[in-house]
């Protein structure tokens, strides 16, 4: 994205609301609406918006991961899939004496 192009007035803003948001959808653009000369908010589609949220979610994601790999509270491959066997073996001794 070119800044130069995404940086609006409100004046702008204000006489071709409709316009802007047609093409702010249509091309899934975001614009820096200024008043006074500093810029103030963003305008952004909404499908933009949302897919930036999600790779916000999956950094934290990878960041609180990484502090605990550092902190090494984490478990082995073999231990998680261990686990799961045993969950599972739990859940269907479980189903055999629910159908005896």
């Amino acid at each position: 994205m070119k800044f130069s192009e995404a940086v609006k007035p409100i004046s702008y803003l204000k006489t071709h609301a409709s316009e802007v948001i047609r093409d702010v959808a249509e091309n899934q653009k975001t614009l820096i609406i200024t008043h006074n000369g500093e810029a103030k908010v963003i305008l952004q589609d909404v499908k933009v918006y949302e897919k930036t949220q999600e790779s916000i979610a999956l950094l934290k994601i990878l960041a609180l991961s990484g502090r605990e790999l550092k902190k090494g509270n984490y478990k082995t491959l073999e231990k998680t899939f261990e686990n799961v066997r045993n969950r599972i073996n739990v859940f269907k001794r479980g189903q055999r004496e629910v159908q005896s």
